[in-house]
């Protein structure tokens, strides 16, 4: 069962380019049985809706709740069941977008299941209150033990092969004590104890001139955050900044007072060291860790790996340094049992990356183990139905940023979105049948969209109107050129997360003043 506002190709049937009878008969594997059209902030809503359904069926018939999870296993249980009581059909309704009826049909299918995954994107996260979304996305999977039983869980569905690891290693602007502690003790210096910041905040940082140099890996550092105007700025008033990079990108022509770009070996060419051959790790959405070696031969003779590069930094700008660098860049080994000692998870790294398929990362959960301050699964009471912000206005609609077919995070290389039927640009507006014609529109319209907004005027002005099968009140416009629209400052506050996918937006044609 698929929520998403959009209509998807992708999200109805797959095709795999690895299976050759696919790909040689145009064939593909059906994904979704049930297609639901969700609002643009509305899943906190539709999830409520299933929840309620299921303590009216559990009321009903019984036998639908796991009861003896629920007593062992977490606390909260009663505030969850008052809230959900005190939610209306109605409300759950205009909010979702999704009538009572079809979230009923979703509950009693769920009922059903012995064991339920649910998966879940940016669609999600990328939300005023996306933490609180994820957090609600347990609460349903708690009510029937989906946890720590096969073929059940939650799946995050992320981008890059190592997002997730980053953080696992420690890569984040909130390390723990502990973690700080083991720094310490390996590497014999004082760590600092100061929050970092985020990406946002460090552009928030960069913007008021509190931070004036910038070390990028990879990215599209300015591109890819909200507000172009301010972030552009903010780039080229950079005492310093710094960019390791497999291509360029529009970040690296925003040039503060002194600018390097290094480029670096990618990460499918070949890496060769002092000790031979190297490969890097990577942690995927399972928490799967293996072994990553690149097989082509780099684009050039003079290309270095990112580790050489920082670690030749490091050894020139820090002489005094305690850490042997040009011997961790000579045999990556080196770098894991760093990682091994001052990382919980990773006993034995190097000789467990050497098995095929890597090892999993450990998952408390899947064991029934809960790192909480109860030591129990935690239910989450969410405040309200709504996702982000409310904003009045009956003409008010809610933006998503998308990607296209041929693009991968903020690169695009071509202009044509097979995904979509678009071809040949990317100035596009998606909007509903009925969104067209409350506004007076139809396909093929110039029209111009601004941000509610309390703060400074953002507007995208320009674009296309393309009827689109979407949820009647969201509308959708490509990523990054609609980063424009969203204001610095317009996050999930829990995770800092920019808030793409709801932007309070009204329409208009081409050339028509504000009423």
């Amino acid at each position: 069962m698929v929520f998403n506002p959009l209509r998807e190709r992708a999200l109805e049937r797959f095709a795999d380019p690895q299976n050759m009878i696919e790909m040689a008969t145009y064939g593909s594997t059906r994904i979704a049985s049930s297609y639901f059209q969700v609002k643009a902030g509305g899943d906190a809503a539709a999830i409520k809706g299933i929840m309620k359904s299921l303590l009216e069926m559990e009321e009903s018939v019984g036998d639908v709740l796991d009861h003896d999870f629920i007593n062992r296993h977490t606390v909260g249980f009663d505030e969850l069941v008052d809230d959900l009581a005190a939610t209306k059909w109605s409300d759950i309704e205009a909010v979702s977008g999704i009538g009572r009826s079809d979230l009923e049909m979703v509950a009693a299918a769920y009922a059903k299941s012995s064991a339920t995954i649910v998966s879940y994107g940016m669609g999600v996260t990328q939300h005023n209150q996306g933490t609180a979304n994820v957090r609600l996305i347990c609460d349903l999977l708690m009510l029937r033990g989906n946890f720590g039983k096969p073929g059940a869980g939650i799946c995050p569905l992320r981008g890059h092969s190592n997002v997730q690891g980053n953080r696992t290693v420690g890569i984040t602007e909130r390390p723990d004590a502990s973690f700080l502690e083991n720094l310490e003790h390996v590497f014999g210096f004082e760590a600092p104890k100061k929050q970092g910041h985020d990406a946002v905040q460090a552009m928030q940082s960069m913007v008021r001139r509190d931070s004036k140099a910038l070390f990028c890996l990879g990215g599209n550092f300015a591109v890819a955050l909200p507000d172009p105007a301010q972030s552009y700025q903010a780039m080229r008033a950079l005492d310093l900044s710094v960019h390791v990079a497999t291509k360029l990108n529009r970040s690296h022509l925003l040039v503060g007072k002194e600018t390097y770009l290094f480029p670096c070996l990618g990460r499918t060419e070949q890496d060769i060291q002092r000790s031979g051959p190297q490969s890097v790790t990577v942690e995927d959405s399972m928490s799967m860790v293996h072994a990553s070696a690149g097989k082509l031969q780099p684009a050039s003779e003079h290309l270095k790996s990112e580790p050489a590069i920082v670690a030749g930094i490091a050894a020139n700008a820090l002489p005094e340094s305690n850490v042997p660098w040009n011997d961790l860049v000579a045999d990556y080994d080196n770098i894991r049992d760093l990682i091994e000692k001052t990382t919980p998870g990773f006993d034995d790294y190097n000789d467990r990356i050497r098995v095929p398929g890597g090892f999993r990362m450990p998952l408390p959960p899947t064991e029934r183990k809960w790192e909480t301050p109860s030591g129990k699964a935690e239910f989450y009471v969410f405040d309200g139905l709504r996702a982000d912000k409310k904003v009045h206005g009956d003409d008010v609609l809610r933006l998503v940023t998308i990607r296209s077919h041929d693009q991968y995070n903020t690169t695009i290389y071509a202009m044509d979105d097979r995904y979509r039927g678009v071809f040949g640009r990317r100035d596009v507006l998606f909007m509903s049948k009925s969104d067209l014609q409350d506004r007076g529109l139809q396909q093929g319209d110039l029209v111009n969209i601004e941000t509610v907004s309390d703060g400074e005027a953002l507007h995208y002005d320009g674009l296309t109107a393309i009827e689109y099968s979407i949820a009647p009140g969201t509308i959708a416009a490509y990523y990054p050129e609609a980063n424009r629209l969203v204001p610095l400052d317009y996050i999930d506050k829990d995770s800092g997360t920019p808030s793409y996918k709801s932007i309070p937006v009204r329409v208009r044609r081409a050339g028509e003043s504000p009423a």
